[in-house]
């Protein structure tokens, strides 16, 4: 698998953005994460976006990270939030997500940032599973679900 840094908006990008909403309309039965992004959020150093393409040179995971500071949200002072994690059906169980994970902290430690962020939701417990088992905890909760019942929010010192 190859995993290469590509803009938010480039056409794969969109196409496996476009996946991950359509599950989680389907896992929370409405139109997926309405997170304001764009674009710019993942242009480094303030960020990075990742794409994994397989030998066929088809798009099959994603994920990327944003820098936050504090705000009224929840953030904190030298956070870097993880978003889009996804990885297609048919490319599951083969470690990419992990492998994006380990690169996007990589990054954002290199940029400076001292600790990852992400909000993921009860109803995907294999994002949980990945998550606790790459040494995120739980944390106060933060970002645009802060307030909703289903969010659940994790860390991870990168420092």
């Amino acid at each position: 698998m190859n995993i290469q840094p590509t803009p938010y908006d480039h056409p794969d990008a969109v196409k496996l953005n476009d996946a991950v909403q359509a599950e989680y309309a389907v896992r929370y039965g409405d139109e997926g994460d309405a997170t304001p992004l764009d674009a710019g959020m993942f242009i480094p150093p303030r960020g990075l976006y990742l794409l994994a393409y397989d030998p066929e040179g088809r798009p099959v995971a994603t994920g990327g990270w944003r820098t936050q500071d504090e705000n009224d949200e929840g953030y904190s002072d030298g956070d870097a939030e993880l978003k889009r994690m996804y990885v297609i059906p048919e490319a599951r169980g083969l470690g990419l997500a992990r492998r994006i994970l380990a690169a996007l902290e990589a990054d954002a430690r290199d940029a400076g940032r001292t600790r990852m962020v992400l909000e993921t939701g009860v109803r995907q417990p294999e994002a949980i599973a990945l998550y606790a088992s790459s040494g995120y905890e739980p944390c106060a909760k933060f970002g645009h679900y802060r307030d909703y019942p289903t969010s659940r929010c994790f860390a991870k010192l990168l420092v």
